[in-house]
């Protein structure tokens, strides 16, 4: 597209209004990419050839809207990649992975569901694209009808590879996005437009230098080697993805996490530098971030329900939340109320959950 003097500086002031708005609506950075992404569509389709997405089946499918973001979302030129950071401040991660009696539940998933939250402000950023667009007589002549479309963990879109093409950051030997101001600790947007913006130059390489960490401390070895991960050993997925029984072998490695894992985060050197979030909706909620295990295991399915409205756990349903939490009673300590909470829930729990709390009453009843 050749476009006249008059016309880029106009982008350039649209862009830089646009990372203005990007701040005013909670986002921490933003910045814009082409539709390239580089070696991302090739290292995806070999870590599908390899299994490792388990059974996520949605990985496999729309392989071609995932890597093409212009089929995606037709007439896209610039992928428009943001950050909000959500890491609630206080909650003592360590302190409670370190005490076997009470649940840890990833940081991500301790307040309200990111998702409406996300897309509503992509939208408002859409809105303030159009708006500034007509507003400049350069720029609504050659655009009279800019397109955008919004997404956050809600379609086939490569978030972290799109990311680093645009400057955010690096994907570190945890495949975690990591920002050198900010750790990992964000969740990531993206804005597909079909305006020609100034793009910002790509992450080229990473800095974790000669770090082994998060291989290290990563409870399940989830991580094959440095920046590849087999999802069917990470707890995430177990707990959360996976829908049926958590292999043996790996049980009493999750030890009292029930929603996620956080471990090659929190022992990252680079999150160190993690800012927290005042953002509402991100604060911990019903006290998921200093709750027993007994007490969360003894909700019922109403008061799961309840209490996990508007949460990014209710998507995991009753069952897989009394699985989890069996595991990490079993993995926890020997304590006649937990013996017999386990004894009571196996009288009336689904084939799937008694698997898990039968595992867990024989590991307790074993002990001295």
């Amino acid at each position: 597209m050749n476009l006249t003097s008059a016309q880029i500086t106009a982008l350039d002031c649209l862009k830089k209004a646009l990372v203005d708005k990007a701040h005013q609506l909670g986002f921490a950075d933003c910045r814009i990419g082409n539709t390239d992404l580089g070696p991302h569509p090739d290292y995806l389709q070999h870590w599908l050839a390899q299994g490792y997405q388990g059974e996520m089946q949605w990985m496999e499918r729309n392989h071609d809207l995932r890597t093409q973001p212009d089929k995606l979302h037709p007439q896209t030129l610039r992928l428009i990649s943001l950050r909000m950071d959500y890491l609630p401040a206080d909650t003592q991660p360590l302190t409670i992975l370190n005490n076997p009696a009470q649940a840890y539940v990833s940081r991500y998933a301790l307040g309200r569901d990111y998702h409406k939250l996300i897309r509503k402000r992509l939208a408002q950023l859409a809105d303030f694209l159009d708006h500034q667009c007509q507003a400049e007589p350069e720029l609504a002549e050659l655009f009279p009808q800019p397109t955008h479309r919004g997404f956050t963990d809600s379609a086939p879109v490569l978030e972290r590879g799109i990311a680093e093409r645009a400057g955010l950051g690096w994907i570190g030997k945890n495949c975690m996005l990591i920002h050198p101001q900010a750790g990992s600790w964000f969740f990531l947007a993206e804005l597909y437009t079909s305006l020609p913006l100034p793009i910002d130059p790509p992450t080229e390489q990473g800095h974790c230098g000669e770090c082994q960490r998060c291989l290290q401390v990563c409870p399940t070895q989830a991580l094959v080697k440095p920046g590849l991960l087999d999802a069917r050993r990470c707890i995430s997925y177990l707990t959360i993805e996976h829908p049926g029984v958590i292999p043996e072998t790996l049980r009493a490695a999750i030890g009292n996490r029930i929603y996620g894992c956080d471990d090659c985060q929190l022992f990252c050197p680079w999150t160190r530098f993690s800012p927290t979030s005042d953002e509402k909706d991100f604060q911990p909620r019903h006290e998921l971030d200093q709750s027993s295990l007994l007490t969360l295991f003894q909700w019922s399915e109403a008061e799961f329900l309840e209490k996990t409205q508007g949460s990014a756990i209710r998507r995991i349903g009753y069952e897989r939340w009394q699985r989890n939490l069996a595991i990490a009673l079993g993995n926890g300590p020997k304590n006649p109320a937990v013996i017999e909470a386990l004894e009571q829930a196996n009288q009336t729990a689904s084939a799937l959950v008694s698997e898990h709390l039968r595992w867990a009453l024989d590991r307790l009843q074993s002990r001295e």
